[in-house]
């Protein structure tokens, strides 16, 4: 069987103190895990759409999608691979709700995301991205 690519988006959403905004994964993969909001690219939608939508179900926040950051790479199950393509985002609507696929929400520091338990490679990611929080 021939290994699929799954398109997923992620946001790197700021405040205005330059904190970066986690949630924390209420289901697999990650589970537990604090990342940046995302999910799959559903069929139809563009990245910036999907980008926003994520964002809305899991925080409840409404997002400005800004410019591409980077991609990753991650593996997935049956020997498959996420795709994951990583978008600047700014709220610009919403309460922080944590909702969809997220138990727990939230902006931090860098210190704080340090010392958060995290998914593979975030913290080292973000790094080459110049994109930690302040």
């Amino acid at each position: 069987m021939e290994s699929q690519r799954i398109d997923c988006v992620g946001a790197l959403v700021y405040d205005e103190q330059h904190r970066l905004l986690v949630v924390r994964r209420a289901n697999d993969p990650g589970r537990g895990l604090w990342a940046p909001p995302g999910g799959r690219v559903e069929p139809g939608e563009d990245d910036p759409t999907a980008v926003a939508r994520e964002v809305a179900e899991e925080t409840g926040l409404t997002v400005e999608v800004g410019r591409l950051i980077g991609e990753v790479e991650r593996e997935a199950p049956q020997g498959n691979l996420y795709v994951i393509r990583d978008y600047e985002a700014t709220p610009v609507a919403g309460t922080l709700t944590p909702g969809d696929d997220a138990d727990d929400a939230r902006f931090v520091t860098r210190p704080e995301l340090l010392a958060l338990p995290t998914t593979t490679l975030l913290i080292s990611t973000l790094d080459q991205w110049n994109a930690l929080p302040s």
